[in-house]
């Protein structure tokens, strides 16, 4: 009985759990509302157009809400827009890449030095030309399309650094691949793994380069390092299917040696 009792009573406290688990579901921190979106949200036009915007972006989905771009309280709807809280408002356009360049260190340095970033102020386009100010997605090669960039310009040159890059990424997601699927294997492929980590890292610095015979040459030097990866992953599966090969030998030349002894035993 005793047993029976607290069985029962593990139960109880299990589900008990599940109930509060249900009842009261955590929110991820893009959906922690702030005064800045329950005051704007609401609002028709101008107002609440950026929070539309927002709430399907990579910031959102990451938990980066509009004060940790604009700064303020985002508590406090008396200060939510006081310079004594740190709040910065909307940058200017000469003032764009240096406003997101607070988090992309990197990519902002690389956008100043392209022909883009040259060209800011003198009808040359920022960082929100490309990826909005609040509509913001994780970049893949599809940003670069002939409706986007034929706003500026030709798309010609832009489709011959696009297809230079495809052939990299192309190699880099195989290769990403191969290795996730080793290492769940038991290979060790932690040297494998840095190597493909920084020349994901060269790859992804060419988004902001515009120059053509650049972007195809510093692509051209990734994939030779991207290949030789590779070729060390085609000699770990060599090496594999060998052994392979070996062990079904040695199973099967054990069970012929198995079935001779049966059989000499049967005769004798």
């Amino acid at each position: 009985m005793r047993l029976h009792a607290l069985a029962g009573r593990k139960i109880l406290f299990a589900v008990t759990l599940l109930l509060a688990v249900f009842a009261y579901p955590h929110s991820s921190p893009a959906q922690m509302e702030t005064v800045c979106l329950q005051c704007h949200e609401p609002q028709p036009g101008k107002g609440g157009a950026p929070v539309k915007k927002w709430r399907e972006s990579i910031h959102a989905e990451n938990g980066i809400s509009c004060h940790d771009c604009h700064g303020g309280d985002p508590k406090d709807s008396a200060n939510a827009m006081s310079p004594a809280r740190g709040f910065l408002g909307v940058p200017k356009e000469s003032a764009i890449p240096a406003f997101c360049g607070r988090c992309h260190v990197g990519i902002s340095e690389d956008y100043l030095k392209s022909a883009h970033g040259r060209a800011l102020g003198k009808g040359g386009p920022s960082c929100v030309t490309c990826h909005d100010a609040h509509a913001t997605k994780k970049v893949t090669l599809d940003i670069i399309n002939e409706k986007l960039c034929s706003r500026c310009h030709s798309y010609d040159r832009a489709a011959e650094i696009k297809e230079a890059m495809r052939q990299t990424e192309t190699l880099i997601t195989g290769i990403d691949r191969s290795l996730q699927e080793y290492k769940g294997q038991g290979v060790d492929t932690d040297a494998r793994e840095k190597g493909l980590f920084a020349l994901r890292n060269r790859y992804h610095r060419l988004f902001h380069e515009v120059d053509t015979a650049k972007v195809k040459h510093e692509s051209s030097q990734i994939q030779a390092e991207l290949q030789k990866i590779q070729q060390s992953l085609d000699k770990v599966n060599e090496q594999r299917h060998r052994r392979k090969i070996a062990g079904l030998f040695v199973i099967g030349a054990s069970l012929l040696a198995a079935l001779l002894v049966h059989l000499l035993r049967k005769t004798v």
